[in-house]
């Protein structure tokens, strides 16, 4: 058995030794104790076990599903049919107003899981707007909204192993439009469309008879998806979070400082930017990534998804011919009809790739618009 000393961003990851293909890792996690220390245990819980999945490469998309079973207050969860096995609690301790949990993690990640067989899929990113701009009034963040936006997207680009952001748009994202959306999505090689509303701000105080009096903000958006090929909503939730402002109430606060981010109020946006990529991975990381053609020269194709996404020289993949058609109702209809053509990778740039047609005399029926999926080795 091999151990490794590792550190992580939020919490301390202890100790990490490998068996096989399992992992254990003994981690810290840490969460601002707010409500109760039973709410900052979960969150702490929480972190420490979602730190020992990424850290282990395990399939963060399966996360979703154990986190009811860590708000019951336990010494040890077991679980099955998922990367993490067994959760032990090896002691619980509260320093600085924070709650650290330190656990024993048991993690089996499978060769199988989806980001493992799937190419990273591009998302566009709309700007998450102020409902109620007068929300924004105690402190002056205003500039909420682009930073959130912000954020979310670093989340995305540094911890998602199924998603890409392809850009981020300041178009208007409207669902009752789909064939605009579509649009948008080809434009910026996006297959997904993410955006959504930042909705509460609002502050309450919680007095002490001994303390000061502690404000208390919320921080509350909603997030939805879109199918870049066909503009169809395939996902949507709502978020939501309290903590405390630590500020002064006549304060105007920079939301593009470290101050701000590392403030308990600014961890608890960060906590709700993770639990969007998290659900966008469980939602979506499944889905079959659908790299487009956008070139054919003789035997060479060209596709949009590169080194970015995952690309490798000598991946093989399969081509669908693109047969939509418009219906008696003028409703566009979406429909892909796979091929027996197979072609393989030969050059990768950031975010195209080149490939050859594995059967060069049907070269001539592959057009730009057509779809390929990766061929997954069994």
């Amino acid at each position: 058995m091999k151990k490794n000393t590792i550190k992580c961003l939020s919490g301390l990851c202890l100790l990490m030794a490998f068996q096989a293909n399992a992992a254990w890792l003994e981690v810290t996690g840490k969460a601002p104790i707010l409500e109760s220390d039973s709410t900052a245990r979960i969150n702490a819980l929480e972190d420490a076990t979602y730190q020992a999945m990424l850290y282990s490469g395990a399939d963060i998309a399966s996360f979703n599903h154990i986190r009811p079973y860590l708000a019951t207050e336990k010494e040890e969860y077991q679980f099955s049919g998922n990367s993490i096995r067994h959760v032990m609690v090896l002691k619980q301790n509260k320093k600085s107003g924070n709650m650290y949990v330190t656990a024993r993690i048991d993690v089996y990640p499978s060769a199988n899981s989806c980001h493992k067989n799937q190419y990273k899929k591009g998302i566009l990113l709309g700007e998450f707007d102020l409902i109620s701009p007068q929300h924004a009034s105690m402190g002056s963040i205003y500039q909420i909204g682009d930073d959130f936006t912000s954020l979310l997207q670093r989340q995305i680009q540094r911890k998602s192993q199924s998603f890409v952001v392809s850009g981020v748009t300041q178009v208007p994202i409207r669902p009752g439009q789909p064939t605009v959306m579509t649009m948008l999505a080809e434009d910026n090689d996006a297959q997904y469309i993410v955006n959504g509303q930042i909705t509460d701000l609002t502050s309450t105080l919680d007095q002490k008879f001994i303390k000061d009096d502690q404000v208390n903000r919320q921080f509350a958006a909603t997030l939805q998806v879109i199918d870049g090929k066909t503009g169809d909503i395939l996902f949507q939730n709502n978020y939501r979070e309290i903590a405390e402002w630590p500020f002064a109430k006549t304060s105007q606060v920079d939301t593009k400082s470290a101050r701000f981010w590392q403030s308990t109020y600014g961890q608890a946006v960060q906590r709700i930017t993770r639990n969007m990529m998290l659900d966008l991975e469980t939602a979506l990381s499944c889905r079959t990534s659908l790299p487009e053609v956008i070139n054919v020269h003789n035997n060479t194709v060209q596709i949009n998804a590169g080194r970015i996404h995952g690309v490798n020289r000598g991946d093989q993949l399969q081509l669908w011919h693109s047969a939509g058609f418009i219906d008696p109702m003028g409703i566009a209809r979406n429909r892909m009809v796979q091929t027996d053509i197979t072609l393989t990778v030969e050059r990768i740039y950031e975010k195209s790739t080149e490939l050859s047609v594995d059967q060069a005399n049907l070269a001539n029926s592959i057009q730009p618009g057509d779809l390929l999926t990766k061929q997954i080795d069994r």
